[in-house]
C-alpha cells in the first residue's frame, strides 16, 4: 500500500517535472520564436489597424473574414499573439531560474578535484623540470599566472600542490544578460500592448465607438481615463483651437482618451519642397496640465517630441482645419444656364436643390496650392497618319483621360488652390470631384480641370473645359446649355445649310437635306433620347453603316459637327446679349476644344459643377500622442542584450591547471589548458604560457 501511494505521489511530480523541462527548454523557447518572427512578418506586411472596409476592398469578403478570425489586422494586440509572448516570458524564465544557479557556482568554482593523470589526457598540455622546490615553484607559477590576468588559487594536494587558474569566467554573464533581456523585451512589450485597454472593456464596460457626431457628446463608457497607463492614439486640432482627448482607432470603433493636458494649437507651419512634397511642418502649441495649471508654449517638429509627464507627443501629419469656401455653381443637365451662388466648410456637408431632386455636397479637403503633372493627356490630340475613325476609337478608350495614364511625364507645375467634395444623392450613391480654381495650361492652352471618379480607390478622370474670352467657363456653359435646347440646335442647323449651300443654287433640296443631316448629327452628339451622346454615340452610329463607308461618313460627320457647333455657339452667345465670336484661329481652336469637352462631359455624372471662387484657409495640425511606459523597460532590455551578445562572443572562459610535484633536487610541474571555443587566440597564448612558465627567474 505504501509504495503504491509513493507512486500516485511521484507521478504527479513527475508531470510537473517533465511540464518545467519542456517549457524551460531551448526547443520551446525556438519554436515560440520562430512563431513570434512569422506574425512578425505578416504584422510588418500587412498594414495594421487599418479601417474595416480597406481590408474587405483588398482581399474581398471570403478572405477577409478568414484574416479578421485570426486577428491578422491587428497582429501585436491578438491575443494569440500575446499568449504566445507570456509563454516566452515564462519558458525563458524558467531556463535562466534553473541554470543561473548552477552557473554562478561554475565561475566561483576552482575545479580543485583533479589529479595528475587526468591532465595528462588534456590535448593542450606541457611538462618542464624546475631547480626550485615544489613550494617555490608553485608560488613562482601562480605569479606569472596573475601577471598574464589570471585569477589563481594555491590547492596542497596528496603528493603534490596544485595551482588553478581561471580567466574569462565573466562570459557566463553573456548568457544570463541575453536571456534576462528577452524577458525585458517581451515584458515591455506586453506593458504597452493594449493588455490595459482590454483589461478596462472587460472589467470596467469600456466599449469602442461606432456613432458619429461631437467628442464632447460620446458617453462615457466609450472613454478611458487619464490613468490609462499606455496608449497610442492621434488629436486633430484646427488653428485656434484647443485638445485634450485622443482618439485611438479601434476595429469596430474607436476610444476617446482623456489626456492630462489641453493643446492648444496656436499656428501650424507648413513648408514644401518645388515637387509638392512637404519638407517642413511644425505646429507651435500652447500646453495647459490639468493639475497644476501650468501653461507653457512649446513646438512640436517632425522627429522632435514634446515629452511632458510621460506623454510623447508627436507631430504626425496635417490636415485642412474647415477652411471656408465660396463658389459658383454651373447645371451640367438640361438647358438651363443659371448660375448660382454656393458656400461651404470643409469637413462639412452643405444640402444643394436641383429641381425636385435633393443632394448633399460633402466637403472632403482644399489645398491652397497644387504641384501636379500637367503634361498633354488628351485623347483626342490627332495622331500623323490617324484616321478620324481611330481616332474616335481611342478617344472613347481613355474618355476622360485618367491622371495615371500620364505617370512617366514629368511636367510638374503649381497650377493653384483646389477643392475636393462628394455629391451624394438620396440613394446614397456618391461620386467624388477635383476641381481646380485657376486654369491649367495643357499643350499651349487654359482649361479648368474638373476630376470625377466612383471609387476612392480609382484615379481621377478630368474633364478639361477650355477656358474662354474672359478666363472662365461661362461661354462652354452656354454652348453646353443651347446643344441641349432643341429649337436652338435646328436653327444652328438652319444656319449652317444657309451658310454652305447658296440661294441661287440649282438643287434647291441640298439645303433642305443638309440641314436634316446637320440636326441629326447634332442631335445624336447631345445624346436626345435614350442614348448617351457624345463620341460613343457617334460610334454607336457609324457602326451601323457598312465597314467601307465609315470613314467617309466620319469625315462628312466631323464637317457637319463642327459647322453646326459654331453656329450653335452664335447663337447661345446672341441669347446671353453678347456679340457673335469673332472667326480666328484661337477661336476655332476653343471651339474643337470645347466640343471634346461636351463629348466627355457624358462620362460627368454630376448635375452641377462647381466652380472655387474665394477661400479662407484654415490648417489643422495631426499629433500622435503616447504613452509607453514599456518604452524605458525596452530599452533596459535591448542594453542588456547587447552587453550580453558581447560577453559571449568576446569574452573566452579559459582554465590553467598546473601539478607541481618534487622531483629530485628540483620540482616537476605538468601545465594543462582548456576552454570552450579554440580559437587561434588560444593557441597563442598557450604558446605563449606554455614558453614563459617554465623560464627560470
Amino acid at each position: 500500500m505504501s509504495s503504491t501511494a509513493g507512486i500516485q505521489l511521484q507521478t504527479p511530480r513527475r508531470r510537473l517535472a517533465e511540464t518545467v523541462e519542456l517549457l524551460s527548454s531551448m526547443r520551446f523557447a525556438i519554436s515560440l520564436l520562430t512563431v513570434i518572427a512569422i506574425a512578425s512578418i505578416i504584422g510588418t506586411v500587412l498594414k495594421q489597424n487599418e479601417p474595416m472596409p480597406n481590408y474587405v476592398n483588398q482581399f474581398g469578403p471570403f478572405w477577409f473574414e478568414v484574416f479578421s478570425k485570426l486577428s491578422l489586422y491587428a497582429v501585436y494586440s491578438a491575443w494569440w499573439f500575446l499568449l504566445i509572448m507570456g509563454f516566452l516570458i515564462v519558458s525563458t524564465s524558467l531556463c535562466i531560474l534553473r541554470n543561473t544557479p548552477k552557473m554562478f557556482r561554475d565561475m566561483r568554482s576552482w575545479r580543485e578535484n583533479v589529479r595528475e593523470t587526468s591532465l595528462r589526457n588534456f590535448h593542450h598540455k606541457t611538462e618542464w623540470l624546475a631547480p626550485l622546490v615544489r613550494t617555490a615553484l608553485a608560488q613562482q607559477t601562480a605569479e606569472r599566472l596573475a601577471h598574464a590576468g589570471y585569477g589563481t588559487r594555491i590547492v596542497e594536494k596528496e603528493g603534490g600542490t596544485l595551482v588553478a587558474a581561471k580567466k574569462g569566467a565573466g562570459t557566463r554573464f553573456g548568457y544570463v544578460f541575453a536571456h534576462s533581456a528577452i524577458v525585458i523585451i517581451c515584458l515591455g512589450g506586453m506593458l504597452d500592448s493594449n493588455l490595459p485597454i482590454r483589461f478596462q472593456e472587460w472589467a470596467f464596460g469600456k466599449t469602442p465607438f461606432a456613432g458619429s457626431g461631437l467628442i464632447s457628446d460620446i458617453p462615457k463608457q466609450h472613454r478611458l481615463g487619464v490613468y490609462n497607463p499606455t496608449f497610442r492614439g492621434n488629436t486633430q486640432i484646427s488653428e485656434g483651437q484647443a485638445s485634450d482627448v485622443a482618439i485611438l482607432p479601434q476595429q469596430n470603433g474607436v476610444l476617446v482618451q482623456e489626456l492630462p493636458v489641453t493643446i492648444k494649437l496656436d499656428k501650424f507651419i507648413i513648408d514644401f519642397y518645388s515637387t509638392g512634397m512637404p519638407k517642413l511642418f511644425a505646429s507651435e502649441v500652447h500646453v495647459q496640465d490639468k493639475e497644476t495649471g501650468k501653461i507653457f508654449p512649446a513646438t512640436i517638429k517632425v522627429n522632435e517630441p514634446l515629452i511632458y509627464k510621460g506623454l510623447a507627443i508627436y507631430q504626425s501629419s496635417f490636415e485642412d482645419g474647415g477652411s471656408k469656401l465660396k463658389l459658383t455653381g454651373f447645371p451640367m443637365t438640361g438647358n438651363d444656364t443659371a448660375s448660382f451662388a454656393l458656400s461651404g466648410e470643409v469637413n462639412d456637408s452643405t444640402v444643394l436643390k436641383r429641381g425636385s431632386d435633393e443632394y448633399t455636397v460633402e466637403w472632403t479637403g482644399f489645398r491652397p496650392f497644387n504641384v501636379e503633372n500637367v503634361g498633354s493627356n488628351d485623347p483626342r490630340a490627332v495622331q500623323k497618319g490617324e484616321t478620324l475613325e481611330q481616332q474616335f476609337a481611342r478617344s472613347l478608350q481613355k474618355h476622360t483621360g485618367s491622371a495615371a495614364k500620364n505617370a512617366n511625364n514629368k511636367d510638374l507645375k503649381n497650377v493653384g488652390p483646389s477643392v475636393q467634395y462628394k455629391l451624394r444623392d438620396k440613394a446614397g450613391q456618391a461620386r467624388e470631384f477635383l476641381n481646380y480654381m485657376q486654369p491649367v495650361t495643357v499643350d499651349g492652352f487654359p482649361f479648368y480641370l474638373s476630376g470625377v471618379r466612383a471609387n476612392p480607390s480609382d484615379n481621377f478622370s478630368f474633364l478639361r473645359i477650355p477656358a474662354d474670352d474672359e478666363h472662365g467657363v461661362k461661354d462652354w456653359m452656354r454652348l453646353r446649355a443651347a446643344l441641349h435646347n432643341p429649337a436652338l440646335r435646328a436653327e444652328a442647323a438652319a444656319r449652317y445649310a444657309r451658310r454652305a449651300v447658296p440661294a441661287n443654287s440649282s438643287t434647291p433640296n441640298l439645303a433642305v437635306q443638309l440641314e436634316q443631316s446637320a440636326l441629326k448629327g447634332l442631335t445624336i452628339f447631345a445624346g436626345e433620347g435614350r442614348d448617351q451622346g457624345g463620341f460613343m454615340a457617334v460610334m454607336r452610329f457609324l457602326e451601323k453603316l457598312p465597314e467601307s463607308e465609315r470613314e467617309t461618313a466620319a469625315k462628312i460627320y466631323m464637317k457637319l459637327l463642327n459647322g453646326t457647333m459654331w453656329e450653335l455657339w452664335q447663337l447661345a452667345r446672341n441669347t446671353d446679349g453678347m456679340e457673335p465670336a469673332a472667326p480666328t484661329e484661337q477661336h476655332a481652336q476653343w471651339l474643337q476644344l470645347a466640343t471634346n469637352a461636351l463629348a466627355d462631359s457624358v462620362f460627368y455624372g454630376a448635375p452641377v459643377y462647381l466652380q472655387l471662387d474665394d477661400y479662407t484657409e484654415v490648417k489643422a495640425s495631426v499629433l500622435q500622442i503616447t504613452r509607453s511606459p514599456g518604452k524605458t523597460v525596452v530599452y533596459i532590455g535591448c542594453l542588456l542584450l547587447v552587453l550580453g551578445v558581447f560577453a559571449m562572443f568576446y569574452i573566452r572562459e579559459r582554465r590553467i591547471w598546473v601539478w607541481v610535484r618534487d622531483d629530485g633536487a628540483g620540482a616537476h610541474a605538468l601545465m594543462a589548458m582548456s576552454t570552450q571555443r579554440k580559437t587561434l587566440d588560444f593557441e597563442h597564448e598557450f604558446n605563449d604560457l606554455k614558453a614563459k612558465l617554465p623560464q627560470s627567474a
